[in-house]
């Protein structure tokens, strides 16, 4: 599996978004669980993920590269899980397109964090990116945004600090490996969701959804991020992760007959040109 080492960090970062973006159209198809169970099986599967790429990548020396993470790592780590938990607890008490939105403010956390912590400086051209990716999600979700409640909004804001703080640590640490910080997102995540749980039965269809979550949506997309992050400055990240937000509403289109609004695909034709633009950004004027 250490070919994905090789593959250039945005391409990576890209890929990791496309897997996160059909997160939502799985999560619809939950019909008995609970969040909390929701959270507890693909947190599960998602450690199990990891577990095994670490295995089959290094093989006798996983726990030598586990060990070595150091506080970078379980810091990183334990900023990704306090995320995931965000989330959930967020989809109780707002709404699904509040939350969806909160999100995508990772583009603006991850370009000002780079600059602060990583003194990456943001380009005229990146700048004008990121304000054009913005106006795209705002015209994507603007008319399902509502009050909802104060606390989940304010709460779902940990997602995308969470993420965005990973990815500098991962900028800040490039020769820390910060795959292994994902096991430990995940272990930490999964002892959340038994906390909060009441039960850990679910039906053998849901079990599946969970399955394809914890594995091929946060498992091979963080995977890809996390990796990819460690090449790719922060608000080209940002920026790249918008991909989730233009997927998502194409899968709902595709598999549950979901015909998204004229907003939406302006929206989305909108943060395709803002990705466009960015791609032809020299990186180390970032």
């Amino acid at each position: 599996m250490k070919f994905l080492y090789k593959i250039p960090g945005p391409f990576l970062v890209g890929m990791g978004a496309f897997f996160l973006s059909y997160g939502g159209l799985l999560v619809k198809s939950f019909e008995h669980s609970s969040l909390w169970q929701i959270l507890f099986w693909r947190s599960l599967f998602f450690t199990l993920t990891v577990g095994f790429f670490l295995l089959f990548t290094y093989k006798k020396k996983t726990f030598e590269i586990v060990k070595n993470i150091g506080l970078p790592g379980l810091f990183g780590g334990a900023m990704i899980s306090i995320g995931f938990a965000a989330y959930v607890f967020a989809m109780y008490v707002t709404t699904v397109a509040n939350v969806n939105f909160t999100i995508t403010t990772q583009t603006i956390f991850l370009a000002l964090f780079g600059y602060i912590f990583m003194k990456e400086k943001i380009s005229k051209r990146t700048l004008f990116a990121i304000i054009l990716a913005m106006s795209g999600v705002l015209l994507m979700v603007g008319d399902s945004i509502s009050k909802g409640s104060y606390i989940g909004n304010l709460v779902s804001l940990a997602m995308p600090i969470a993420l965005s703080i990973m990815v500098i640590t991962v900028r800040k640490f490039p020769n820390v490996d910060m795959v292994p910080a994902m096991f430990v997102a995940g272990i930490f995540s999964t002892i959340y969701g038994a906390i909060f749980s009441e039960h850990f039965n679910i039906s053998s269809e849901e079990l599946i959804l969970a399955i394809r979550l914890g594995i091929t949506q946060i498992g091979f997309g963080f995977i890809c991020i996390t990796i990819g992050s460690k090449s790719t400055p922060a608000a080209t990240v940002g920026i790249l992760m918008l991909i989730e937000a233009i997927l998502g509403p194409v899968w709902a289109w595709i598999f549950i007959n979901e015909i998204p609004p004229l907003s939406v695909l302006i929206g989305g034709i909108t943060i395709i040109f803002a990705i466009l633009i960015q791609s032809t950004e020299n990186k180390k004027t970032i």
